[in-house]
């Protein structure tokens, strides 16, 4: 457990921009930094140590990476870091700040963060979903984060749901993330709209070339049918990955975060209630909770924060 006084800094890197905290030790944050992603590798690391050193003393650094992400902290692919294959984060950002630097899958570390110090405090089977751009996912089993063998463990948004599916950006067709993601939600709108149906959509856009997820919400909330249609429909794939995954792994608690979780109650009741439908055996078993992120945008980094003392719980 970290110890009175300690100041732990983790950074959450992203598509577009890189944020860092630095929390206390109950957790609390202390600094926010946000930092333009640069494209090149060489240049995102130079932007992590930078970012790291603004922040003064620390006692550890973590840093969150989206991707395929080694146990030795080498990012082996990445969807939404188009330029980065093999990038050894954690080996570079070491030599770089002369200091160990702890390097997990970003979703993983927003799992942290809920279990750490969220809404999954003092749960011992969770699973965090972030649904976004795409999907990313967390998993805590039996009080220990999963990994699995090689550091892969948690791309459930990759999970094929659909064989004859869209083309998802990591080359697979059906991806979970290609129905049940932020993005699969407009998508599914501008369907609508280029069907000519969606026209309250269109006017909380205000253009049918600008459609994006909050204008399906807007036009939910104001009632209309299609809207509420769309939102039920993306709700049920949703409920499907859920499904699956508690077939898998029976946890406790399923955790929404991401971008979609700051206006989570407009999916919630519908999430549940397809969830009740599609789960093996319904009458026969506890059905896990389904709850809403508490850190929302900081989980990444917050979890990354706390790597270090994750790394010490597990005995590494």
């Amino acid at each position: 457990m970290t110890s009175p006084g300690r100041r732990r800094a983790g950074i959450d890197v992203g598509g577009t921009k890189c944020l860092g905290v630095v929390i206390d030790s109950s957790g609390e944050v202390l600094e926010v930094d946000r930092r333009p992603t640069p494209r090149h590798p060489d240049e995102l690391i130079e932007v992590l140590a930078v970012m790291t050193e603004g922040f003064g003393v620390v006692d550890s650094v973590g840093v969150g990476v989206p991707g395929l992400v080694t146990r030795e902290g080498v990012i082996r692919a990445s969807p939404n870091l188009f330029d980065v294959r093999d990038l050894a984060v954690a080996a570079r950002l070491s030599e770089r700040l002369a200091r160990q630097v702890f390097v997990e899958n970003d979703a993983t570390c927003a799992a942290i963060a809920e279990w750490k110090s969220g809404v999954a405090v003092g749960r011992s089977d969770v699973v965090v979903v972030t649904l976004g751009t795409g999907i990313g996912g967390g998993i805590v089993a039996d009080g220990r984060v999963v990994r699995g063998r090689n550091g892969f463990a948690g791309e459930i948004g990759h999970v094929i749901v659909d064989p004859s599916g869209p083309l998802c950006p990591c080359g697979l067709h059906g991806c979970w993330e290609r129905f049940a993601s932020g993005s699969a939600l407009a998508a599914r709108a501008r369907e609508l709209v280029t069907g000519g149906g969606g026209h309250a959509i269109v006017t909380a856009a205000g253009a049918a070339t600008d459609i994006r997820g909050e204008h399906v919400e807007s036009a939910a909330r104001d009632g209309d049918a299609e809207a509420l249609a769309v939102i039920d429909g993306f709700c049920r794939w949703v409920a499907v990955g859920l499904a699956n995954l508690a077939n898998v792994l029976d946890p406790e608690l399923f955790v929404i975060g991401g971008g979609l979780a700051s206006t989570g109650d407009t999916y919630l009741p519908a999430i549940r209630r397809w969830f009740g439908e599609m789960l093996y055996a319904p009458e026969l078993r506890p059905h896990p909770t389904i709850e809403l992120a508490r850190h929302r945008e900081l989980a990444g980094a917050i979890g990354a924060a706390h790597l270090a003392e994750v790394e010490a719980d597990d005995g590494h």
